[in-house]
């Protein structure tokens, strides 16, 4: 059923649009040669998605810094198949994955198609938790930046995702109430929750098959949104 009065629709970036596992995984494969870390990738890969998923959390949460998130994750993960890194190779790692991350830019299925499905009909922004210097670069050099009138991050706010200010100044700089928006995301607690707490309508994008309250509008591609929208 089509949702009425929707104006603007946002999106989140990461696992959203940018296919981030995907990207994430062949810069690994990338950088870990380049640095001549002679470990399994996959097997590094199967440590390092839970562990930086919980850093990312604590992240989230503001119980971490940055630098302690981009150390950690990959300290933890070397630890966890038992291979001995210098800690000034994990910092080189920490900064070559982010340098090197953004030359990787596949996306989910059917991104262009929705997007611009939508781009006729509502005004399209973006409000993510990455850090300002990566997700601008995602999206220049995987081309749907010019899609969206507006882009929102946490490092702009000072905040992240699910704390009401970063959607409050999302849609102060949109120029739009929250009734009239709806927001996308993966995150159930981030973006959903979050979204859902200020007021907008929203829309769980699950590839995993997560088990939520039955009342939230669910889809696994992004073509679904042709149900609602």
């Amino acid at each position: 059923m089509k949702i009425e009065g929707i104006t603007d629709v946002f999106f989140d970036l990461d696992h959203t649009l940018w296919d981030f596992d995907k990207n994430s995984a062949l810069t690994f494969n990338k950088i870990l040669k380049l640095n001549h870390i002679n470990i399994d990738v996959h097997e590094f890969l199967y440590h390092y998605m839970p562990i930086n998923l919980k850093y990312w959390k604590l992240f989230r949460e503001e119980k971490i810094e940055k630098s302690v998130l981009r150390f950690k994750r990959l300290d933890d993960a070397f630890r966890a198949v038992g291979y001995q890194v210098e800690d000034t190779m994990i910092n080189k790692l920490s900064e070559d994955y982010i340098t090197h991350l953004t030359s990787f830019n596949y996306l989910f299925e059917n991104t262009f198609e929705i997007l611009d499905y939508l781009n006729l009909k509502y005004s399209l922004h973006i409000i993510t938790n990455g850090f300002d210097e990566v997700q601008t670069k995602k999206m220049e050099k995987s081309n749907i930046e010019k899609y969206f009138k507006t882009i929102t991050n946490s490092d702009m706010v000072g905040v992240k995702k699910p704390n009401p200010k970063i959607f409050n100044f999302a849609l102060q700089r949109a120029n739009v109430t929250n009734s009239q928006s709806i927001m996308i995301g993966d995150s159930y607690e981030a973006d959903i929750l979050g979204a859902k707490d200020v007021g907008m309508e929203v829309v769980f994008f699950d590839v995993n098959g997560t088990t939520i309250d039955e009342d939230i509008r669910q889809i696994n591609n992004l073509i679904q949104l042709k149900e609602y929208l």
